[in-house]
C-alpha cells in the first residue's frame, strides 16, 4: 500500500505509533485505536497492489495532453465505454417503445370482438414482462458502465486541473482566492461527474425515444401526428429556448456564488485566531450571511425559472392529450382509425411528454455541467506569467554568481517596484537586503528564484540568463526559507526530505545536528516519525523555522534565499537560528532579506534598498562608518531597544 513514510507518518510512526504518544504530549490523535486494528488489517489484506505512479511533470504542456476542455473531448478519452453506454441506451429505448406496440397489437388481434384470441393476449403479456425484466437488467448494467466512465474521466480531470495549478505562476495565487480554486476542484468537477454519470445517458435515451415515437406517430396516422407537431412542438421549442437562456445565466451566477461561499469560509477558518482575538465573530457572521445571500438569490432565480418551465410543459402535455383524444376518438367512431392504433397513439403521446419532463430535470444538470466546464476551461487556459522556453536548457552545476543587469520590475507594469537595478553577488558571498517595508527587498529575492520575471533587463546565474534554463534545473540549485515556514501533513521525516528525493537517514540526522534540532527530535513522541498536524501549529515558531532551514539545507542548494527568517522570533530563538545559519550558509551564496539588523550584520555585504533602487552598498562596518542611510537605521534600531551588534561577524 505504501503507507509508511507518507502522509500518515513514516517508518514506525504510521497507524500504530500516534495514539498514546501524541495524546500524552498534548498533540491531536493521529492513529487508529488498537481495538480496531484487526479489522483494518483484514480490509488492507483485500486491497490490490497499487504500483507507484510514474508521474513526469513538465512546465510546458506536452503534445499528448488533451486539447481544449469540452464535453466531447472528455468523452473521447474512453471511446469504448462511450460506445458501450450508447448501445445500451439504444436497446433500453427500444425496449421502452416496444411496450405500447405490444399493447396495441394485443388490442387489435386479441381483444377485438370479431378476432378474440386469449392466447395472443397471454403471449403479448409474457413478452411485455420479459422485455421489462431485460430492460431492468440492462439499466443496471448501464448505471455500472456510466459510473465507471464518469469515475475515470473525473480522475483524469482532477489530475489535469491539479497539474495546471502546479504550472501557474505565483501572481495567479496571489490574486485568486483559495476558496474559488477549491470550488474548481470540488463542486465544478462533481457537477461534471453527475452530468456524465446520470445526465448524458438520460438525455440520450429520452431524446431517442422522443424521435422514434414521433416517427411511429406519423406512421400510425398522419393527421393526428400533424396536429401534434403543429400545436405542441412549436410551443415547447419556444419555451425551451427561453429556458436555456435564463437557466444558463442562473447557473453561472450559482457557480460564482458557491465559489464565494467557499472562499469566505476558507479565509475565516484560516484566520480564526485573528478573528477571535479581535472579537470579529459577529462581523464575520454578518459578512458570511451576505455572501450566502448572494448564493441563495442565484438559486432562487434558477428555481423561479424551473417553476415556470416545468408546470407549463406539463399543462401543454395534458392539453395535447385532450386534443388527440377528441380527434382520435372521432376518427375511431367513423372507422378511420382502429382501437389498437388509437391506444398505441395515445400511449405514445403520454410517453412523448414524459421524456420532456425528464429532460427538463436533466437540463438543469446539463446547465450546471456547462457552467462548470466554462469555469474549468477558463482555469486550464490561463497561461502562467512566468513561462519556460520550449528550447530551455538544463542549468549546469553553478558556482553561485548572481548578477542583476539593469533590472526593472513591477507587479503592475505601469507602476514599477524596482528601477534599473545593477548588482553582482559573488560565489559564496552572503548579502543582506535591508530597507523600509515595500522598498523591494523581497521582490529582488523573488526575481532570483524566478517566481517573477523582470519587466526589463535580466538576471543571470554564472552568466546564464535565468529565462534560458528549465525551472526544475534552476530551482534544484536554489534553497528558499520563507518568513512563515510551511509544514505539510505527514511526519517530521517527510517534511525534512521534501526538497530532494533519496535522502538517507544519515543525511537527515546530519542536518538535524547542524541546525540544532536534536533536542526537539528527542522530545517528540515518535522522533522523526511524529506526525505534523495543522501545518505544525503544535510546534513553536522557532522550531518550525529550524525545520524549514534543515529542509532547505538537505536540498543541497548552491544558493540560499532567506526571506526575513528571523523577523517573528524571540531573542533566544533568533540566536539559535542565527547559529544554524552560520553553519548552513557556509560556502554558499546567500541572499538574506533582513528585517532585524542582527541578521544583516552577519552578512558579508549589506545592500540598502529604497525607492525602487540601491541607495547604499558595502560591508557592515563600511556602512556604519559612512554615516548614511544604514547608519541612521542602525541608530534607530539601538534607540528602539535593539542590541549593539556592530561587532558581530559571520564567524562569531
Amino acid at each position: 500500500m505504501g503507507w509508511g513514510g507518507g502522509a500518515f507518518g513514516g517508518g514506525g510512526g504510521g497507524f500504530m505509533g500516534g495514539h498514546s504518544g501524541s495524546a500524552g504530549n498534548g498533540l491531536p490523535f493521529g492513529g487508529i485505536p488498537t481495538e480496531l486494528m484487526d479489522g483494518v488489517n483484514k480490509i488492507l489484506a483485500t486491497e490490490p497492489e497499487h504500483p507507484v505512479a510514474d508521474i513526469h511533470f513538465t512546465q510546458l504542456p506536452t503534445s499528448d495532453e488533451p486539447g481544449r476542455l469540452s464535453l466531447p473531448q472528455l468523452l473521447s478519452t474512453y471511446p469504448a465505454w462511450v460506445i458501450g453506454s450508447s448501445l445500451l441506451a439504444i436497446v433500453i429505448s427500444a425496449a421502452a417503445i416496444s411496450g405500447p406496440l405490444l399493447i396495441g397489437y394485443a388490442v387489435d388481434h386479441g381483444m377485438n370482438p370479431q378476432h378474440f384470441s386469449f392466447a395472443t393476449v397471454v403471449w403479448c403479456a409474457l413478452l411485455f414482462l420479459l422485455i421489462a425484466v431485460a430492460s431492468a437488467v440492462l439499466q443496471r448494467v448501464q448505471v455500472n458502465v456510466t459510473g465507471r466512465l464518469a469515475s475515470r474521466i473525473m480522475h483524469d480531470l482532477r489530475i489535469r486541473v491539479f497539474t495546471q495549478f502546479q504550472r501557474l505562476s505565483l501572481d495567479f495565487f496571489t490574486e485568486e482566492k483559495a476558496g474559488v480554486l477549491m470550488s474548481r476542484m470540488t463542486s465544478d468537477i462533481e457537477n461534471l461527474q453527475q452530468l456524465i454519470q446520470d445526465g448524458i445517458s438520460t438525455f440520450a435515451q429520452q431524446g431517442l425515444q422522443m424521435v422514434t415515437m414521433l416517427v411511429i406517430l406519423f406512421v400510425l396516422n398522419v393527421t393526428l401526428a400533424f396536429w401534434t407537431v403543429v400545436l405542441v412542438v412549436p410551443i415547447l421549442l419556444i419555451l425551451s429556448i427561453w429556458f436555456h437562456q435564463a437557466s444558463e445565466k442562473g447557473y453561472l451566477r450559482s457557480r460564482d456564488g458557491i465559489a464565494g461561499v467557499l472562499s469566505d469560509l476558507s479565509e475565516s477558518l484560516y484566520g480564526i485566531r485573528v478573528v477571535t482575538a479581535n472579537n470579529r465573530q459577529h462581523r464575520n457572521i454578518r459578512n458570511h450571511r451576505q455572501v450566502v445571500g448572494w448564493y441563495r438569490d442565484a438559486n432562487m432565480f434558477t428555481g423561479r425559472v424551473n417553476a415556470v418551465y416545468g408546470p407549463v410543459t406539463l399543462m401543454i402535455g395534458i392539453l395535447g392529450q385532450a386534443l388527440i383524444l377528441g380527434i382520435g376518438g372521432n376518427m375511431y367512431l367513423h372507422a378511420t382509425l382502429t382501437l389498437g392504433a388509437l391506444t398505441i397513439f395515445f400511449s405514445f403521446l403520454s410517453r412523448f411528454f414524459q421524456p420532456i419532463q425528464l429532460l427538463v430535470q436533466q437540463y438543469n444538470l446539463l446547465q450546471q455541467g456547462r457552467s462548470s466546464i466554462i469555469r474549468l476551461r477558463e482555469l486550464l487556459e490561463t497561461p502562467p506569467s512566468v513561462t519556460e522556453k520550449p528550447d530551455a536548457t538544463q542549468m549546469p552545476d553553478i558556482e553561485g554568481r548572481i548578477t542583476f543587469e539593469n533590472v526593472t520590475f513591477g507587479y503592475d507594469p505601469a507602476n514599477p517596484v524596482l528601477h534599473d537595478v545593477n548588482l553582482t553577488i559573488e560565489p559564496g558571498e552572503s548579502v543582506a537586503f535591508v530597507g523600509p517595508t515595500g522598498a523591494g527587498k523581497s521582490t529582488m529575492a523573488k526575481l532570483v528564484t524566478r517566481f517573477y520575471d523582470p519587466t526589463a533587463g535580466r538576471i543571470t546565474l554564472d552568466g546564464i540568463d535565468l529565462r534560458d534554463v528549465t525551472m526544475r534545473s534552476l530551482r534544484s540549485q536554489l534553497g528558499v526559507v520563507p518568513q512563515e515556514p510551511f509544514l505539510f501533513a505527514g511526519s517530521i521525516r517527510t517534511n525534512l526530505a521534501f526538497g530532494r528525493q533519496g535522502i538517507t537517514d544519515e543525511e537527515i540526522n546530519e542536518a538535524i545536528d547542524i541546525v540544532g534540532l536534536r533536542d526537539l527530535i528527542d522530545r517528540l513522541p515518535n522522533g522523526l516519525d511524529t506526525v505534523v498536524h495543522e501545518r505544525g501549529q503544535t510546534l513553536s515558531a522557532g522550531e518550525r523555522q529550524l525545520l524549514a532551514l534543515a529542509r532547505a539545507f538537505l536540498a543541497r542548494p548552491r544558493v540560499m534565499v532567506l526571506d526575513e527568517a528571523t523577523s517573528s522570533l524571540d531573542l533566544q530563538s533568533e540566536t539559535v537560528i542565527e547559529r544554524a545559519l552560520d553553519k548552513v550558509l557556509e560556502g554558499r551564496t546567500a541572499i538574506l532579506i533582513a528585517h532585524r539588523l542582527t541578521t544583516a550584520q552577519r552578512a558579508n555585504r549589506i545592500v540598502v534598498i529604497d525607492h525602487g533602487g540601491i541607495v547604499e552598498m558595502g560591508t557592515p562596518s563600511e556602512l556604519l562608518a559612512a554615516g548614511g542611510v544604514y547608519a541612521g537605521m542602525y541608530d534607530a534600531w539601538l534607540q528602539s531597544g535593539g542590541r549593539d551588534v556592530s561587532r558581530v561577524t559571520p564567524a562569531d
